[in-house]
């Protein structure tokens, strides 16, 4: 019987352009999990968008001296390019500035506020006297009182991942003009998480299958005791407030984005024309699974949750697989000095394939992971070029030569090829438990593995000896090398879709690997293989200089041109 799956995956800002460490945190483990599922037959539904609403987005269209909305538009843009050319398969990438999200987060909104889990109080907040203007949190930086860092923004610092509030900063000033603001009254809506923290306890020690290191996340901040946090800001871009009064302030992004998650569901069922369809993934048996960084760990965890234990009727995350951080040639990734692989630039030049494998080679599961330039060399020439690539290309085109193009006889197996042929067989079934643990990391590894194991299979028959004086011999070897090729296929599909659904083309299938579900085909002897190609490009050596001489040397326009 089939599962129904939801993966939600983190609201990119669209105020810049993707990079390695938004695809390896969050992206790619989402995308390798949803095609898995599919091709085990279950219904999935995974749904993202641009977050459109941030102050990351109005402090970028300040810079530009351009409109938050052109910004947002522009990047929305390139983000769908990039989802496309990567082979990021959402079932939809929307935008938080909809009608259709606004409604939602309003319905959100108003029902937490009827059962008392809202309430209007005053606060005290920062105004900038240069600037005249309140400051929403993400146009405060100053230093921050635990682990010292002195760019932390007023809402969390992005070296420790604490949540803060301005008023905690030591050293605050105005992020647009350097100016120490002042703090005055300003009235607020706040969610009282407080109320939350028993209830949200207990079902966190319910959740033993999380990582261990987004459960120890997640009781950090419930030990510290969770405090009630404003949702409302004195800004005009967002989502309005739906309460008088409060015309020319909006939600916060943190409460909002979020909501996303059941927006872009009910936007889906809308377009799929059954307005209820988003139900089966919200409201029945279904698991519901989060992919994002480890600075979100907070917000998907604990107030989300709270959310949507307040709201009712909701299932709560089955699994928040958050990854950790990727390193850049073994320092921190830096947007603002512009040490980063950007997405749209690395898709212009290289594979989409080849990063793929590389990043869930490497991937940030338990621990910060780094990417090079020359692991990914080696990544690419060793194993996709030296090891897949050339199992497949060297049977196949044998096979074309030799045997007329068709999958030759199996004759009577002997033990080393059964043995093989049981390999395969066992390794669909370790790469299919661990991708059901979200083990992608081991799961590549394992799949990698079964096509190391294929080429020594193939040095010790060699076919190519053994064609003129026992053909029968070299055709049982072929036979038995093309028909783990065909799970080879089927275990790196989730990581490899697009070399995956070539080799399944070249192998003599029709239709796409999707179709043929997570199971060994059967290869009948006859069957007519297709013309092969090699599925990967062996790269040069000096790639690894250019590219690392390119970090930190353009300007941060450039790359989000």
């Amino acid at each position: 019987m089939s599962e129904h799956i939801f993966i939600g995956v983190a609201w990119p800002y669209a105020n810049g352009p993707l990079h390695l460490g938004h695809i390896a945190g969050a992206y790619l483990p989402a995308d390798i999990f949803a095609r898995y599922h599919r091709l085990k037959g279950n219904d999935v539904l995974m749904v993202s968008g641009s977050d459109q609403h941030g102050t990351p987005v109005t402090i970028r269209a300040e810079q530009e001296s351009v409109t938050p909305q052109e910004v947002a538009t522009r990047y929305h843009k390139q983000f769908v390019d990039c989802w496309r050319r990567l082979g990021i398969s959402f079932d939809l990438f929307t935008t938080t500035d909809t009608p259709n999200h606004t409604q939602v987060a309003h319905d959100m909104f108003l029902t937490l506020l009827e059962k008392g889990y809202i309430y209007k109080d005053k606060m005290v907040q920062a105004y900038c006297p240069k600037c005249q203007r309140f400051l929403p949190d993400r146009y405060l930086e100053g230093t921050c009182p635990y682990c010292d860092f002195n760019k932390a923004r007023g809402d969390e610092c992005d070296e420790c991942g604490k949540p803060l509030s301005p008023s905690e900063l030591k050293e605050l000033r105005c992020h647009l003009c350097s100016t120490p603001p002042r703090f005055e009254f300003s009235e607020h809506f706040f969610l009282r998480l407080s109320s939350f923290q028993d209830r949200l306890a207990a079902w966190i020690k319910e959740q033993t299958h999380w990582r261990r290191n987004v459960l120890g996340g997640a009781w950090k901040f419930l030990n510290e005791g969770l405090r009630d946090r404003a949702i409302t800001r004195d800004l005009d871009w967002g989502v309005t407030v739906p309460q008088p009064g409060f015309e020319r302030k909006r939600l916060y992004v943190w409460f909002e984005n979020v909501i996303g998650y059941l927006s872009a569901s009910k936007e889906w069922a809308k377009l799929q024309g059954d307005d209820t369809a988003w139900q089966a993934f919200w409201q029945e048996d279904a698991r519901s699974f989060y992919f994002l960084g480890k600075d979100n760990i907070f917000f998907h965890c604990l107030s989300w949750p709270a959310m949507l234990m307040g709201y009712g009727s909701l299932n709560l995350p089955y699994d928040v697989p958050a990854n950790e951080w990727l390193t850049i040639e073994g320092k921190k990734l830096s947007t603002s000095r512009n040490r980063a692989v950007w997405l749209h630039d690395y898709l212009e030049r290289y594979a989409p394939d080849a990063l793929r494998y590389t990043l869930s080679a490497n991937m940030p599961e338990t621990g910060d992971s780094d990417f090079s330039w020359r692991e990914f060399l080696r990544r690419n020439n060793n194993e996709l070029v030296a090891t897949y690539g050339n199992l497949a290309h060297r049977v196949l085109t044998f096979a074309q030569r030799n045997f007329d193009g068709v999958v030759p006889p199996a004759g009577e197996l002997d033990e080393l090829s059964q043995s093989l042929l049981h390999e395969d067989e066992a390794a669909l079934g370790r790469v299919d438990k661990l991708l059901y643990r979200c083990g992608f990391k081991a799961a590549v590894k394992e799949a990698m593995s079964l096509a190391k194991e294929a080429n020594r299979y193939l040095d010790e028959q060699a076919p190519w000896k053994t064609i003129e004086t026992k053909r029968d011999t070299a055709a049982r070897s072929v036979y038995t090398a093309l028909s783990v090729l065909t799970v080879l296929k089927t275990v790196f599909y989730p990581f490899l879709p697009f070399s995956s659904e070539e080799l399944h083309s070249f192998l003599g299938f029709d239709g796409s690997v999707k179709e043929s579900g997570w199971k060994a085909q059967f290869l009948p002897p006859g069957q007519k293989l297709r013309q092969p190609e090699p599925l990967f490009v062996k790269l040069d050596e000096d790639i690894v200089a250019q590219e690392t001489s390119r970090l930190g040397s353009w300007q941060e326009d450039q790359a989000g041109a």
